[in-house]
């Protein structure tokens, strides 16, 4: 039983109503990481495991919420939303929080939620359910939220309420993804295009590092204030500078020496990363996944020893992808401290691979690998409830 109809019929069961059913997806991103919050760009795609909720009215006046994976129940009245220790709750109140804010008329509500994108492993979890919540609440109650304004108030929604400073790139691409298709999105403006991914023979191949991360953690929130401090002192020198978008490789050298030598490697990292993912473009353009595969490690690379978010086992599973042949590119993906790492590898050598990482790994870091394929699918959206 797959997981649509597995919620539908827990909802029937516990609430005694015909639920809408809604999936957002988790998203890869290719290229282009701890760009999104620098007003940057970024290159990710929407992909075949979500969060799927179900949804009603509310019979009384109390929300009613079931996180069926976790067994787990909460109850609460609209106008006494708080954070809860729970965890899981605060990404529904604090989509419900956003919509109320923004003017939109929220009635009390029964939810049961599921899915299958892994927790913690850079996936945005946490974003597909936010998606999924926003998007299921104005199909019930005719609210009309555009697509961007639902990918805006989802963000705003983990930035306040569950308390991560995240940029709006998983929820963006939750929303907007297209199969076969990687978004190419300037996270300033929203504007984007999308790329066709020609990967004949070729897969995406999700390497879990079974070591744990919360974007909620200092780590992430801190490097969001490293670059803002960068950016500061660079707007000394040219006010016109909004942020590290906005600054060249050859500017921010010409002031190298008034930095903290930490608060510089932040910032060089990011302006690189810009500009590793406008000529990864430019490889996809030309259909050159062999350049693109190369910028992956360097991006991987830029993120270990200048943004310092890597772990031992996220570069040793890096590391040893290097000298396969079947494998194009490789770097960590998501937050870091933990995760997964991103590979493309060439179809008929997937199995192998793994088999061989997963003992290497296993003798190496004293841990179990997990390997994910992606197939890149459409954002957010109503499932018909003909199929019920």
């Amino acid at each position: 039983m797959n997981i649509a109809n597995r919620i539908h019929g827990l909802f029937q069961s516990q609430f005694g109503q015909k639920p809408l059913i809604v999936r957002s997806p988790g998203r890869v991103n290719l290229i282009g990481e701890h760009t999104d919050y620098n007003n940057g760009f970024v290159l990710p795609a929407a992909v075949d495991k979500a969060a799927y909720v179900a949804i009603a009215p509310s019979q009384d006046e109390v929300c009613h919420w079931i996180a069926a994976d976790l067994n787990d129940t909460f109850t609460v009245r609209l106008n006494e939303m708080k954070f809860s220790e729970k965890g899981w709750p605060n990404y529904i109140m604090g989509v419900v929080e956003q919509l109320q804010r923004a003017g939109y008329a929220v009635k009390p509500f029964n939810c049961v939620m599921s899915g299958d994108v892994p927790i913690g492993a850079g996936m945005s979890s946490s974003a597909a359910m936010e998606c999924a919540v926003g998007f299921a609440l104005s199909e019930l109650f005719k609210l009309t939220v555009s697509r961007t304004d639902l990918v805006k108030l989802a963000q705003k929604a983990e930035n306040e309420f569950v308390g991560v400073k995240s940029g709006i790139m998983d929820q963006f691409a939750s929303v907007f993804g297209k199969k076969d298709h990687a978004i190419l999105l300037d996270c300033r403006s929203l504007e984007y295009e999308y790329f066709p991914i020609k990967m004949a023979g070729i897969r995406i191949v999700l390497m879990d590092t079974d070591v744990k991360h919360s974007l909620a953690s200092s780590e992430y929130n801190t490097r969001r204030a490293q670059c803002e401090e960068g950016v500061r002192l660079l707007q000394k020198h040219d006010p016109t500078i909004q942020s590290l978008r906005d600054v060249s490789r050859e500017f921010i050298l010409q002031h190298q020496r008034e930095f903290d030598p930490i608060v510089f490697n932040r910032c060089i990292y990011v302006i690189e990363e810009n500009a590793r993912l406008q000529s990864a473009c430019g490889d996809l353009k030309r259909g050159d996944l062999l350049s693109f595969g190369q910028r992956m490690y360097g991006s991987h690379y830029g993120l270990r020893d200048m943004y310092e978010v890597s772990c031992a086992e996220l570069d040793y599973l890096v590391s040893f992808t290097v000298t396969e042949e079947a494998v194009l590119g490789a770097r960590m993906m998501g937050g870091g401290f933990g995760g997964c790492t991103i590979n493309l590898v060439k179809e008929e050598a997937v199995e192998d691979l793994f088999e061989r990482m997963k003992k290497a790994y296993k003798i190496a870091m004293g841990k179990d690998l997990k390997m994910y394929t992606a197939v890149i699918e459409d954002g957010t959206a109503l499932i018909n409830n003909a199929k019920f």
